[in-house]
């Protein structure tokens, strides 16, 4: 730089002139602009933000991406864009708060084959909560192709060249059907060996049975919306959605403790097509063997986060220990972890 009243030539970061001593302007430097994110997210939590619903502040924990307003109940979700709202948030409703009622229900589980009969009677159940859990529901319209083989026409093809070829074997047996060596028995054998000779490729040969089939499914797959928690994500679950209801947090019990997430819905998506690609494949296995081509599109559509009574126990089994995940809403078991 150099000196406004004199000209000499100065240090850039000179406050005074070394030759005449006049006061210099420094130069501002220019700041770089915070993108949404680092304005809302600093090292170990976000500076305050406001609700878009009620305008109430908001202090999200560092990580979380689903967050529920303490004051109205209205969810936002921090996207790579920054904060936006969730299009819709809803919640079932807990119809067992019960603690010594989810007790006797999950005896009666484990009493009855959820693991193993009778396991509870070995098993020391060591800690027991309620939470307000989030959950991605994400739709997905899934259709798979595949070619298989038709199991009862290739058997029905097989068996009807065998007898086919018995007889005529029979007939050609040396003896005709009265000779004891060339009659009916020996002709059969050698009639379905020769069935199984012309078989491959002859005049008289087996049908192809390979078929195409389609199988279409909806899924709303549940995605569990916090890291910490990944382990329980359900496979082949789907929770009762037609009681949803729009979330309300006064009308928790303050007992019940709830959750935000820390997923965001673009992670959801990904989880929710391997979800559905998994229960397409044991749909199609289930149903048709011998398999030999198969492919499955998907079209996966916007979420909504849904945050679901869920009652965690923990077992001990002989030194082993077993968490059992329930449906607070419905009842039903979600799934079983082993440790």
């Amino acid at each position: 730089m150099y000196c406004i009243k004199c000209g000499s030539q100065l240090p850039d970061d000179a406050a005074f002139c070394i030759k005449c001593g006049s006061k210099q302007q420094v130069p501002q430097t220019a700041q770089p602009e915070k993108s949404a994110s680092q304005s809302t997210n600093e090292s170990q939590g976000v500076k305050e933000i406001k609700c878009p619903s009620c305008g109430a502040p908001i202090s999200p924990k560092f990580g979380e991406m689903v967050i529920t307003c303490e004051y109205c109940g209205s969810s936002v979700t921090l996207e790579n864009t920054g904060w936006k709202n969730v299009e819709r948030h809803t919640m079932l409703p807990i119809t067992i708060i019960d603690k010594d009622d989810i007790t006797a229900r999950l005896k009666k589980m484990m009493d009855k084959g959820l693991l193993h009969r009778h396991l509870q009677e070995t098993s020391t159940l060591e800690e027991i909560s309620l939470s307000m859990i989030p959950y991605w529901i994400i739709p997905v319209a899934a259709r798979t192709n595949l070619v298989a083989t038709d199991i009862a026409a290739e058997v029905g093809s097989i068996a009807t060249t065998a007898a086919l070829f018995g007889v005529m074997g029979g007939a050609m047996g040396g003896g005709g059907f009265g000779s004891r060596r060339g009659g009916m028995g020996m002709g059969m054998m050698d009639g379905m060996l020769m069935g199984s000779m012309l078989g491959g490729g002859g005049m008289m040969g087996s049908a192809n049975t390979k078929k195409a089939y389609t199988i279409d499914a909806n899924y709303n797959c549940p995605v569990i919306a916090l890291k910490a928690l990944t382990m329980y994500q359900p496979h082949d679950y789907e929770f009762a959605l037609d009681g949803r209801v729009d979330f309300d947090s006064k009308k928790i019990p303050k007992s019940v403790k709830i959750l935000n997430g820390d997923i965001n819905e673009d992670i959801a998506k990904n989880q929710a097509k391997t979800i559905a690609d998994k229960l397409q494949s044991d749909a199609a296995h289930s149903k048709y063997h011998m398999i030999q081509q198969m492919q499955t599109e998907m079209d996966v559509s916007s979420g909504e986060i849904l945050h679901v009574p869920i009652w965690f126990a923990k077992y001990d089994h002989k030194g082993k220990k077993i968490i059992l995940v329930i449906d607070a809403n419905s009842g039903a078991a979600i799934n079983s972890i082993g440790l």
